[in-house]
């Protein structure tokens, strides 16, 4: 089986500083795989560069054994959903938010219906009420919920989360873990969270830019 996700002796420099050092590691498709290290040590440098968000300056980084190019990387996002530690809604409303990429051509013969949105949001343990809230009036938490909430109604396959658990009660929590469960979904992340790193099958450990070790959680939950 071919990875979904490669990166190859893969370099990164920004300010003539190198942020990323020969990194390489693949990730199967339904993997879990967490990212750990020391604030700075370039784990979420790891999701920007598969997002085209930095230049590779050495290597080459493979999503579905295509390498990402200025060409290609439209498509690497159009399968992903990156989930930050502060999501972007962009809509004034958490309905508006939710139904916003359901605009575009792409998507619009997959539009929503209100039983859908309610139900999803219901799976990650938010009320229906939540649909007309100000989306500039919501916690960190519910952000991040939400963007999950969208990614799964676009039917996303690839996830890159940062610190997806770190503003979630235990419940929420477990609702994020329960996504997550589905062998359908890869995924990822970048957590400080002990629960989290327990329930992931690969863990990479950073270092000053490099990938310093990689094992197996054989008592993993996914």
């Amino acid at each position: 089986m071919l990875p979904t996700l490669r990166f190859d002796q893969v370099s990164v420099t920004i300010h003539e500083k190198k942020i990323l050092t020969s990194i390489s590691f693949a990730l199967y498709a339904g993997g879990k795989a967490v990212l750990c290290g020391k604030s700075g040590s370039g784990k979420s440098s790891v999701l920007k560069t598969l997002l085209g968000l930095h230049p590779i300056s050495s290597g080459a980084v493979y999503f579905q054994e295509t390498p990402l190019t200025p060409g290609s990387v439209q498509h690497i996002r159009s399968c992903t959903a990156y989930i930050g530690q502060e999501p972007m809604l962009g809509a004034a409303s958490v309905r508006e938010a939710l139904l916003l990429p359901f605009q575009f051509k792409a998507h619009r013969d997959k539009k929503p219906t209100e039983n859908q949105l309610t139900e999803i949001l219901q799976r990650l343990q938010l009320p229906a009420s939540l649909l007309n809230q100000d989306s500039s009036r919501i916690s960190g938490g519910e952000k991040q919920r939400i963007a999950l909430a969208r990614g799964l109604l676009l039917n996303k396959k690839l996830y890159l989360l940062d610190e997806v658990t770190s503003a979630l009660d235990s419940k929420s929590k477990q609702a994020v873990f329960d996504v997550f469960s589905d062998p359908a979904l890869t995924v990822l992340s970048v957590t400080h969270d002990p629960e989290w790193l327990e329930r992931c099958g690969t863990i990479f450990e950073l270092d000053a830019g490099r990938l310093i070790q990689e094992k197996r959680n054989e008592h993993t939950g996914y």
